[in-house]
């Protein structure tokens, strides 16, 4: 199991660089970045400055836009940019370090991630690992309750539905399993906020930020009680979504276990139903949801967080994600793509080590040989 870890380990560099190179080039031919960004915002300025006389340029504005329009040679590859200063142009490149050919920029920013060097944000004046670290207990938070709680629901509704299959219980809940599945989490969110913070009818719940107001003030009772009533809601949007295919497989698995022949043997013998149930099936119909707990955890981390965060102005990595594609922030973008990728390669290994710790049996290294 070793030698197995220690290669996966070594995979994860290529993995890595492929999943870095790919989106790199992609961002090269998508318009609107940090130079057309800074341009519109300077050109922006000139004609709000204008309007805010009564459109009757006054000598400094007219010489401000004679200085950013009339003295360009009339080109430019940037939207926006024609008749301006080449000089003023290549100043802007070189602020965001895009002057430079764009493999030695990726070969400069791979050498610096080596290093967990994610350089400085564009627009917000702080580093990419301070902004990261930042956020990111508000996505650990998220994720690791709204896992929790779906393994919490979904295992014990899976083996009562089991256990009860073809029963009434087993009907009325899988309309339940099937409502879940069929409403996005973030859709459902929307109509938590309408329902119970304030959109529409009742406002019990904030939907704006982690914890209130002075909560550094608070006692610890009132600082966990104020934590938990501001994930309330989000935590019961993303569990919505998410506790439906854990359930029809924790089912599925335990349908499975019941019909073999040991079990059939077991209950000849005379071992009680608890027993049999909880001392044998369960073991090994848990195997493949115990062990998913980790790639359950970052699929929940990166994809139903992100809109929650949006939804509710949950201020973690969706947000920061979501915030910096809007305003093309490179080192961001590719500071969280570049912790994201690496996490979710690091929980596939735990994922596989949880396997083999659940059922020795497993053996990775043999399977592959």
């Amino acid at each position: 199991m070793l030698n197995y870890i220690l290669r996966r380990l070594l995979l994860i560099i290529p993995t890595l660089f492929g999943v870095m190179v790919i989106n790199f080039i992609v961002i090269q031919f998508v318009p609107g970045g940090p130079v057309e960004q800074m341009i519109a915002q300077l050109t922006g300025d000139v004609v709000s400055a204008t309007a805010r006389i009564g459109g009757a340029e006054s000598t400094e504005t007219a010489t401000t836009t004679q200085s950013l329009k009339g003295s360009g040679s009339g080109s430019s590859r940037y939207r926006g940019a024609q008749g301006l200063p080449p000089g003023l142009i290549l100043e802007i490149e070189q602020q965001f370090g895009l002057d430079k050919p764009a493999h030695e920029r990726f070969l400069l920013m791979m050498s610096n991630y080596i290093r967990f060097d994610f350089g400085d944000s564009y627009f917000q004046d702080r580093s990419v690992a301070q902004l990261i670290g930042d956020k990111m207990p508000v996505s650990i938070s998220l994720g690791f309750w709204t896992t929790l709680l779906v393994y919490l629901i979904s295992i014990p509704l899976g083996v009562a539905k089991a256990v009860r299959d073809g029963s009434r219980f087993d009907v009325w809940t899988s309309g339940v399993v099937v409502f879940g599945s069929a409403i996005p989490s973030f859709l459902f969110a929307i109509l938590l906020i309408i329902l119970f913070a304030g959109g529409r009818y009742v406002d019990w719940f904030p939907m704006r930020g982690l914890v209130s107001n002075g909560w550094d003030g608070m006692p610890w009772y009132d600082q966990i009680a104020d934590y938990f009533w501001h994930l309330a809601l989000p935590l019961l949007s993303m569990v919505i979504g998410g506790f439906a295919g854990l359930t029809m497989l924790t089912k599925n698995s335990f349908i499975e276990e019941i019909n073999k022949q040991y079990v059939v043997t077991a209950r000849a013998k005379g071992v009680t139903e608890r027993r049999l149930l909880y001392g044998h099936v369960f073991r090994n119909a848990m195997l493949i949801v115990i062990a998913g707990f980790p790639s359950a955890f970052i699929g929940i981390l990166f994809t139903g967080a992100l809109l929650t965060e949006v939804i509710f102005s949950l201020d973690g990595l969706g947000l920061l994600g979501f915030e910096a594609a809007l305003t093309r922030d490179y080192p961001v973008m590719f500071g969280t793509l570049f912790i994201f990728t690496l996490l979710g390669l690091v929980m596939g290994i735990i994922g596989d080590v949880m396997y083999h710790l659940v059922d020795p049996r497993i053996d990775f290294e043999t399977r592959e040989t």
